[in-house]
């Protein structure tokens, strides 16, 4: 029976010659399938992909001045030109793989016939497919099916109809690339192990060079590899790792590309990888490190949102150019650990960044008391903490910011306006589901004040008063308006944006619950006392919003993206909008700037660094002191910091002074004006020193 299998082999191969030789010219016919006019056009754009389209390569994030902090990508690959591999590589591949690559030209005939003839009896089965044809193999398998699994499996068929398409792309790719193009294609396609594609990738991961710089015996261990990367591992295989590479040795030597005593004296030494793995970076946003991969989660994170796949995005091989300020991430980072230590469990103190402006309003800095990473024991986490919405329990008394905004456009109350601060206020038009709704104040305040002091000591009654007398649409339509987009939409609009057209009854109906036990009141006036989840970043871009004269633009962390060639990539970033206008801007600015004054609820915090600015600031503190939060910013930068509990957002949080701060189950005492409050003023003295003291707008009368 092996016989009769071994001549039909032989006589089916006989024929696929014959067939391939009429079939480079017209459309063929085979035993096994048929190859159409439509199949051969096939054939001719994949050889011309082939030929021309480069195969995946790692996509590097910069900070804002060009330098790496990390690279994304599914496949470890370094390009390699053909005049950058040496000579020891090449004559190792070839005397293993393929030793008439330079005579035959795409299918070596001679050893397919061979092939067949030994593997019928058992025998060697080198030369039954060329390194041509390997090529052709290896980037079906790895570029052009590299998510695709059937078409993994189809490429790699033992079948005539799979070797005739393959060895037909072989030889038309020898008329369109010289042989050493092909050899340099073939090595920076194959696989290796552990992610490593290409033999630039392969070079530094296992020998810390480059692959001009590889010897004999580094380029017949990565020769060898190829057979089976996967089982010649030379970190989990080293005896069979280099058991392979002294086959290929002896192989060179059979091939005169090798003396027989170089061999041998090659077959003594080690195999010299490098020491407890490869020496290749993370191919994620870990690869940041802990200090900025929460600032690359979110280039990954908004890239994708704006339209890049996340697999084009990992294979595309862009540079990514981020508005990335390493010191002023630095100083941040430090303040947020600063107040709560990274190892203190369930508590994220996050500060983020941005840069205001009419045109654009870059994030300089997304840091957090926690380090990113995959180590939970040490305390990291790849949570997106400061960018997304792990503010489960809200953001307290800043959201009155909305509140005050909405009364000042729609119900022309000013700045300096007086407003009532009764201990407890029955709203009119609005209940909890049952009984008209109740607040009181946290504290004692005077019967009235103006808004601008209201702003500063945060009186519950004041804004609830504000919310009956404008109405719900209002205020959730400003908070919309002036930053809270994502938030407003995942969470705090029930997943979709706050419309501005619909009926304002729809805003006073209880609305349905989610996070387990907490309901989204987003449709009673609790939603000025900051209950829903809330994203950081976000609250940052509020305040930007509010110093950049009322205009609104996307918090981008993109400076610039360039393709693989160097040429610009545009990015689909929303435009900057005038949500509100400057004059409404510029007096709640003022009327947010005395915060930090005497009286004010972040007083105290501005006090211990001597900060002596202009800014805005407003504090916030959720119910049962189960987070909290401060907003504020100069005209040169604004930001958010929060703290909170991400993994269970229920009891407590008790703020004991700096570094001594954790959770509870019942109240707490943490307060806007304490950690919070602290960590962004103790970052902000350092930031602005040496930056030029500028001052708030002037209010409008409109609005005083």
């Amino acid at each position: 029976m092996r016989k009769r299998s071994g001549l039909l082999k032989l006589v089916g191969l006989c024929l696929l010659a014959g067939v391939l030789v009429a079939g480079i010219l017209f459309p063929v016919v085979g035993a096994a399938g048929v190859v159409s006019n439509q199949a051969s056009e096939t054939v001719e754009s994949m050889s011309a992909e082939l030929a021309d389209e480069p195969p995946p390569q790692l996509t590097t994030v910069t900070d804002k001045s060009g330098k790496p902090i990390a690279t994304l990508y599914n496949q470890y690959r370094v390009p390699t030109k053909p005049d950058q591999i040496s000579d020891a590589m090449k004559w190792a591949l070839i005397s293993i793989e393929d030793r008439r690559f330079y005579e035959h030209t795409g299918v070596d005939w001679k050893g397919t016939l061979r092939a067949a003839i030994s593997n019928s009896s058992g025998g060697d089965t080198q030369g039954a497919s060329t390194l041509t044809q390997q090529y052709v193999k290896n980037y079906l398998i790895n570029v052009t099916y590299r998510d695709d699994e059937i078409g993994q499996q189809r490429a790699q068929e033992q079948t005539i109809a799979r070797k005739l398409k393959e060895a037909r792309i072989a030889i038309q790719l020898e008329t369109r690339m010289s042989k050493d193009e092909i050899l340099a294609g073939y090595l920076n396609v194959v696989e290796f192990s552990r992610q490593i594609y290409g033999v630039g990738g392969a070079a530094r991961a296992y020998f810390n060079t480059t692959p001009d710089k590889l010897d004999v015996g580094q380029s017949a261990m990565l020769a060898g590899m190829v057979n089976n990367p996967a089982v010649l591992d030379p970190w989990n295989n080293p005896e069979g790792a280099k058991n392979r590479r002294n086959m290929v040795l002896d192989s060179m030597v059979d091939n005169r590309k090798l003396s027989a005593e170089d061999a041998e004296r090659i077959k003594k030494e080690p195999l010299g990888v490098a020491k407890g793995g490869p020496n290749k970076p993370a191919a994620n946003c870990v690869g940041a490190g802990p200090e900025h991969g929460f600032f690359c989660q979110y280039v990954e994170d908004y890239l994708i949102r704006s339209g890049i796949s996340k697999e084009d995005l990992y294979d595309g091989g862009y540079t990514i150019r981020t508005t990335l300020d390493r010191r002023i991430n630095r100083i941040a980072k430090r303040s947020a650990e600063e107040q709560v230590p990274k190892m203190q469990e369930n508590i994220a103190n996050t500060l983020a960044m941005v840069r205001p402006g009419k045109k654009r309003h870059e994030v300089v800095a997304l840091a957090a008391n926690r380090d990113y990473g995959l180590d939970k024991e040490a305390g990291q986490t790849t949570y997106a903490l400061p960018s997304d919405t792990w503010n489960v329990t809200g953001a307290g008394s800043s959201y009155k910011i909305f509140t005050a905004a909405a009364a000042m456009e729609h119900a022309g109350v000013g700045i300096f306006d007086s407003l009532p601060s009764p201990g407890s206020y029955t709203a009119r038009n609005f209940s909890d589901g049952t009984n008209p709704y109740t607040v009181g104040n946290a504290g004692e305040y005077p019967a009235s004040m103006t808004l601008q002091d209201a702003l500063a000591k945060s009186p519950n009654t004041t804004f609830v008063h504000l919310v009956d007398r404008v109405g719900m649409k209002p205020v959730l339509d400003m908070a919309y308006k002036l930053g809270m987009r994502r938030t407003m939409q995942s969470n705090a609009a029930n997943g979709g944006p706050v419309d501005p057209d619909a009926d304002s009854s729809m805003y006073s109906l209880p609305q349905r619950k989610f996070y387990g036990p907490r309901a989204n009141t987003r449709g009673i006036p609790s939603f000025t006392l900051g209950v829903s989840p809330t994203n950081p970043l976000e609250m940052s871009n509020v305040a930007a919003t509010i110093l950049s004269g009322g205009t609104w633009c996307p918090p981008t962390p993109v400076a610039e993206v360039t393709d693989r060639n160097g040429d610009p990539v545009k990015i689909d970033e929303n435009p900057c909008q005038q949500v509100v206008n400057e004059d409404l801007a510029n007096s709640l600015a003022v009327g947010m700037s005395k915060d930090d004054l005497p009286g004010g609820t972040s007083a105290a915090a501005a006090e211990a660094v001597d900060w002596s600015r202009p800014m805005i600031g407003k504090t916030g503190t959720t119910q049962n002191n189960a987070s909290g939060a401060f907003i504020g910013g100069t005209p040169q930068l604004a930001g958010a910091s929060m703290i909170f509990k991400p993994e269970r957002p229920t009891g407590g949080i008790v703020d004991s002074g700096p570094g001594n701060v954790y959770s509870v189950d019942g109240e707490g005492n943490i307060f806007g004006g304490k950690a919070p409050a602290r960590t962004w003023f103790n970052a902000m003295k350092k930031i602005m020193e040496g930056e030029p003291v500028r001052q708030l707008p002037k209010p409008s009368p409109r609005y005083e």
